[in-house]
């Protein structure tokens, strides 16, 4: 497991459908490494503080593997790393396979897994398209984020290794079908509110999904 691409990028101002609109999702690879601090990457940031970053969604990660399946989707489009807005393009690590609470050593830095990452409509901005935003959650091909919990330079090439897990209950991919195919599923979803690195966000949702469930 390792990391193939770092990208970083700052908020700028787009047109998007007639209006003025502030983004942090254009990201471009940067060599060579670079901090890694609780909130970003060094010269990297987000717009709407509301929805992205924070010390939960410090860092967004996207499967290199993905950019197989889209790009025969979007055959007409060049996609270069960091099209997803993430920060770290990485090979070997898939949703299925993270789990929220895993800890891993990237470079010098440690990260912990803690949720999925659900698209809005930035987006959408940045393919030019608005579809991209239902075909992307429906593909489940969503990268995920890391909280930093040791501090530290990062770059690409580095080595990403496992170093703790809390406990393998819910993965990745698993928060994804809870929010988006199995909203009804009573035991994954009261795993889910159990696992102690889950933001409160998302227990918090899925405390009332539970109790919809359980009023009928």
């Amino acid at each position: 497991m390792r990391v193939l691409s770092v990208n970083v990028g700052l908020p700028r101002e787009v047109t998007w459908q007639g209006r003025l609109v502030t983004t942090g999702i254009f990201k471009e690879p940067v060599n060579p490494p670079v901090m890694l601090r609780e909130l970003n990457l060094e010269g990297d940031g987000q717009a709407d503080l509301t929805v992205h970053g924070g010390v939960t969604k410090a860092v967004y990660a996207y499967p290199s593997e993905h950019y197989t399946f889209w790009r025969a989707e979007f055959p007409e489009m060049n996609l270069p790393f960091g099209m997803f807005g993430e920060n770290f393009t990485t090979e070997g690590l898939l949703e299925e396979a993270v789990y929220i609470g895993d800890r891993f050593r990237i470079g010098e830095a440690e990260v912990m897994a803690t949720e999925p990452r659900m698209p809005c409509y930035k987006l959408g901005l940045k393919f030019g398209r608005s579809d991209i935003i239902k075909r992307f959650l429906a593909s489940r091909r969503t990268g995920f984020y890391f909280a930093v919990k040791r501090e530290g330079r990062v770059g690409a090439g580095d080595t990403i290794e496992l170093i703790g897990r809390q406990q393998q209950a819910i993965s990745v991919a698993d928060i994804t079908g809870l929010y988006a195919f199995q909203k009804d599923d009573l035991e994954t979803l009261r795993r889910a509110v159990e696992v102690e690195a889950l933001p409160e966000n998302w227990k918090g949702y899925f405390r009332h999904q539970i109790e919809k469930q359980t009023a009928r």
